[in-house]
């Protein structure tokens, strides 16, 4: 069975994005582009929902630096609001329930898989256990004025282990993550 991964870019306050700000809040820097480009995982096969796709494919169109590397990769979009044929290429629509879906691809895949963005996706696979890896880069800004899509709102209790941290540039951080559910407080 592959492994998931969940990717998310936040703000130190826990926002996925800003009214206003650019992508990666003008902050992405060049060590962290080049992680992104670098990564061995960059051609796994990616799971979205249909904003996180909108957004990103229009970036891509829009030449937005360090979106090209997603042209070639499969991308399966979960959606019942999206239409095909979808334009970004090597994406595919999927309109049953992600967490079966999931639980199917993960055994079937030849590829381990992740996650860009979409945090309801993100939250239902977390609690349906599928989820083997947890990674967020935290940029340095706090955006509780302008900022949307709290990422961790709704999310049940989790432990988390740390397997891996770095810093970009001097100044956003990587933290990655072997996530545990829990039912509860772990008790005393």
């Amino acid at each position: 069975m592959q492994d998931l991964t969940v990717d998310f870019i936040m703000s130190l306050d826990g926002y996925g994005a800003a009214e206003g700000w650019p992508g990666w809040w003008g902050l992405e820097g060049p060590e962290y582009l080049g992680w992104l480009e670098g990564l061995p995982e960059r051609d796994h096969p990616i799971l979205m929902g249909a904003t996180t796709y909108r957004v990103m494919s229009a970036l891509t169109a829009a030449g937005e630096e360090g979106t090209d590397v997603l042209d070639d990769v499969e991308k399966h979009v979960f959606s019942s609001t999206l239409t095909e044929p979808l334009e970004w290429k090597n994406s595919i629509l999927v309109r049953e329930d992600a967490v079966s879906y999931v639980r199917r691809l993960k055994e079937v895949s030849d590829r381990p898989l992740r996650t860009l963005g979409s945090v309801s996706l993100c939250r239902s696979l977390l609690r349906a256990g599928l989820v083997d890896r947890f990674r967020v880069v935290v940029f340095p800004v706090i955006t509780s004025a302008t900022g949307q899509e709290r990422i961790f709102d709704g999310y049940p209790d989790v432990r988390l282990e740390l397997v891996e941290a770095r810093t970009f540039d001097r100044r956003s951080q990587l933290l990655e993550y072997v996530p545990t559910v829990l039912t509860g407080p772990p008790s005393a």
